[in-house]
């Protein structure tokens, strides 16, 4: 599926949720190999190549288990049997925050639209970057790697070929309410592969398939890596805290 012809409208936009007709980013290579560099002396590390010492698992109905994907090599690998879909989630709970993880889809994974190779990394468990073969996989704009999923397509497509490493480096400043009114929504800055691929956005709400998701007010949440039923991997994550206003 490319996209859709029946969804709403996004708000502030001309275009519909997942629009068939949205033109998709233009392809653009990195000026630089994807270096795995060392974290800041301040980041908390998360995921260092051997421990899951930080996550737990989270299913779609809140039960929470041990953490349980697969550990190897130095990165972590989404392990969904069938019909049991739990999430990589942090035991601590984060507001704002620069992230900083890399991705892989697996040279083999040969899903199309939306099955290559979905996950996604969900700011407080609810905000979503898209994580999905999007070299040579076609799906609807704001579903492609990079993407605030259901709300903004990438600035450009910055995807290397299936088995080879990405980096996501976002920058995340949390919602702020007062009792249950949204007063300041969620911003997120994405650097794909060392490229400005969203720049100071404004998330909509939570991310939400074929609709519009509504702000409901919150306190922190973990981060999470969803798990879509593919066997995408994980390495290098850190973490920063970020003192808001």
């Amino acid at each position: 599926m490319r996209g859709y012809t029946d969804t709403p409208v996004i708000p502030g936009q001309t275009w519909k949720v997942h629009d068939a007709a949205r033109p998709r980013p233009v392809k653009v290579a990195p000026g630089r190999p994807l270096a795995s560099l060392p974290a800041p002396g301040d980041a908390e590390i998360l995921f260092d190549g051997g421990s899951l010492e930080k996550w737990q698992m989270k299913s779609r109905a809140g039960e929470f288990a041990p953490a349980n994907w697969k550990v190897e090599n130095g990165y972590v690998e989404i392990v969904s049997p069938k019909g049991m879909r739990w999430n990589l989630v942090t035991k601590e709970k984060y507001g704002d925050c620069q992230l900083h993880l890399e991705w892989m889809i697996p040279a083999e994974v040969n899903g199309k639209g939306q099955a290559g190779g979905n996950s996604g990394v969900e700011l407080m468990s609810r905000y979503e970057v898209q994580v999905l073969e999007s070299y040579e996989n076609v799906t609807y704009a704001d579903g492609q790697a990079a993407s605030i999923y259901g709300q903004y397509p990438p600035l450009v497509n910055v995807s290397p070929r299936k088995g080879e490493w990405n980096s996501y480096d976002i920058f995340f400043e949390a919602p702020r309410f007062e009792g249950e009114k949204l007063v300041k929504p969620a911003v997120v800055t994405v650097v794909h592969n060392g490229v400005l691929v969203q720049h100071h956005k404004e998330i909509l709400g939570p991310a939400a398939h074929r609709r519009t998701g509504v702000y409901k007010a919150h306190e922190e949440e973990p981060l999470s890596l969803q798990d879509h039923g593919h066997p995408v991997r994980y390495r290098n994550i850190w973490v920063r805290r970020v003192k808001g206003e």
